[in-house]
């Protein structure tokens, strides 16, 4: 077997820094303990009790911590994603603490301003210690140091993606050291090895597109006496992806490419948020709606109310409520025209609802009902869908979600009436790139821009 005599191990490789990290979250959950026991008894020594619980917390930290990953390496990974991950082992193990605590009938046992105190300390130390280190490794390796070395093997110009982000390598642990052009050629395969060899390289990039999969296995015989990394960054450059990850299904390897992000505790959080946003928002806005629905009835003849049926989550189709704002009139079956401009259908009163987007606010019952969020792609008509479709790629990703009363688009300038294609795709655009960045923090921030902006808007 040939050995890399350029390969030198990283500093996390001599010294497992993300490991080290479980000792130091040990000693710091037993030195918050202290610090808390000092602040509420004033006495350094600790009773038995005490440090038999300190203990316990301790270890059922990093053992939840050791559960959920928290201690492999932090190289590649975003700060927050690391963060959210502790604060999520943190929350595990005191959910078994607290169970422990009632069946054992111990918790009448321990001053509560302590465990408080403790808690917080230990956590706002861990916090600061990750937040610490991950800056002091981010500027060790902005200077150079503690890279690992890669080297990218491109079919055409399958890296393109890769090497658009080659500044942003350093920050995150890697360097390319250099990128090699696929072959299919019995030479090129024999001097791949020596390739690998003098590049110096700890890992191995194959950016091959998917129909060079079988090109792989040839790969990994040529490296066969090679202990290089390999990794596969598949092309998909020509695929529409949306919320994409790699899942385990059933002991197998799946790579998503298509899904939605509503799941598991994120559909919990995004519909608590529809529901404590959309009740209080519902409450403070109860009487304009009164005032609205007598206008409408006093200025118009029809009904206050207007429903019509939209494309909802997942293709299926619900009653979106909203002000009347047209006079009531007959429209041919399976045609919907779009308001616009100097439209005569629309009332005097109306055309200030829409200009004002007071038409949208019986659809605060729709979230109430769960079938709209208040964050979310806008619902076209069933018609304009069927329009679409086919004219604007991806366009039916956008119903992976809710609906939402504003949305990334709206707040970007893209709302009202969509009268042209180009209009159209800049709409789903938007609404897909929401779909794939979703987090709570984006959804106050676009409800905080619709509030800013004002609601007024260009609709006709």
């Amino acid at each position: 077997m040939k050995l890399n005599p350029r390969y030198a191990p990283t500093l996390a490789e001599r010294y497992p820094i993300a490991l080290c990290a479980g000792i130091v979250d040990f000693l710091l959950i037993i030195m918050g303990s202290y610090v808390a026991y000092f602040w509420r008894f004033g006495n350094w020594l600790m009773v038995d009790h005490y440090l038999t619980a300190t203990l316990v917390i301790a270890l059922m930290v990093v053992v939840c911590q050791l559960m959920l990953g928290t201690y492999l390496s932090w190289r590649g990974r975003q700060f927050f994603q690391q963060l959210g991950r502790v604060y999520a082992g943190w929350l595990l193990a005191l959910a078994i603490i607290t169970g422990l605590a009632v069946f054992l009938k111990v918790a009448d046992s321990y001053s509560r301003v302590w465990l408080v105190m403790a808690l917080a300390t230990a956590l706002g130390s861990l916090s600061i210690f990750r937040l610490v280190a991950f800056l002091v490794l981010r500027r060790i390796r902005m200077k150079g140091g503690n890279l690992k070395r890669a080297m990218v093997i491109e079919a055409g110009a399958s890296a393109a993606n890769l090497k658009s982000r080659l500044a942003e390598l350093p920050e995150h642990g890697y360097q390319v050291v250099k990128v090699l052009q696929f072959e299919h050629a019995p030479e090129w395969l024999d001097a791949l090895a020596a390739e690998v060899v003098a590049s110096g390289a700890h890992e191995l990039w194959l950016c091959l597109p998917l129909q060079e999969g079988e090109s792989i296995k040839t790969i990994m015989h040529a490296l066969r006496h090679q202990t290089v990394d390999i990794r596969y960054l598949p092309d998909l450059g020509d695929l529409p992806l949306l919320n994409h990850r790699v899942s385990d299904i059933a002991g197998l390897y799946a790579l998503d490419i298509s899904r939605s992000p509503m799941e598991g505790p994120a559909r919990l959080v995004k519909r608590m948020e529809d529901l404590v946003l959309g009740l209080v928002i519902s409450i403070v806005m109860f009487p304009i709606c009164i005032v609205i629905a007598l206008a409408i009835k006093l200025t118009s003849p029809g009904p206050i109310i207007f429903k019509q049926y939209r494309t909802g989550i997942g293709g299926k189709r619900f009653k979106v409520y909203k002000f009347r704002s047209m006079e009531v009139h007959e429209e041919s079956s399976g045609n919907v025209m779009q308001a616009h401009y100097g439209d005569p259908r629309i009332t005097k009163l109306g055309a200030f609802l829409r200009r004002s987007s007071l038409d949208e606010l019986p659809q605060f019952y729709n979230v109430l009902q769960g079938r709209m969020s208040i964050v979310g792609p806008r619902p076209h008509a069933l018609a304009h869908n069927e329009h679409y479709k086919d004219m604007v790629e991806s366009y039916m990703q956008r119903h992976k979600v809710k609906p939402g009363i504003t949305g990334w688009a709206q707040v970007n300038g893209y709302r009202g009436v969509t009268d042209t294609l180009e209009k159209m795709e800049k709409r789903v655009e938007h609404d897909l790139w929401y779909i794939n960045n979703w987090s709570l923090w984006l959804d106050l921030r676009i409800i905080a821009q619709t509030v800013y902006k004002g609601f007024v808007n260009g609709q006709p």
